[in-house]
């Protein structure tokens, strides 16, 4: 299992925003202009992503985005589901059409992995990973 761009993006720009002053509404533009990630792109990842009701956006000069939700309560697990669908290690975990899921030898370990993965991601929220950014060793260094 990869996390594609989409996943990868849309937790950059959601850390970005969450790294801003509470109720700080940050247009894609701005928010593209500090992480990278094309303005056009950031556009298409916040579909799926205001229709999870992970950000909030409104329109017109003053407008843009925030998280949609208090930042301990949107989980990394959340975020990627909502762009990258469900975190399958493989396609036949979460499926009923499998031939041979009866007997399958390695079904349990799929099923286990996918559990997993889900727990770990599930467990982490934008809150934490304020946090940790926060931590990081910001020493400057000169020349």
């Amino acid at each position: 299992m990869r996390i594609s761009t989409k996943g990868r993006y849309s937790l950059e720009a959601l850390l970005y925003m969450a790294l801003l002053p509470h109720d700080q509404y940050s247009s894609t533009r701005s928010i593209a202009e500090n992480t990278g990630i094309s303005d056009g792109y950031l556009e298409q990842l916040f579909i799926p992503l205001r229709r999870a009701g992970i950000v909030h956006g409104i329109r017109g000069p003053q407008g843009g985005y925030i998280p949609g939700r208090s930042l301990d309560k949107i989980t990394v697990g959340e975020i990627l589901r909502s762009v990258e669908g469900a975190l399958e290690p493989v396609d036949c975990v979460n499926t009923k059409f499998c031939p041979i899921k009866e007997s399958c030898m390695s079904l349990h370990t799929w099923e286990e992995l996918y559990r997993e993965i889900n727990d770990c991601v599930d467990s982490i929220t934008l809150q934490d990973l304020v946090e940790a950014y926060e931590s990081m060793d910001k020493e400057e260094y000169a020349i």
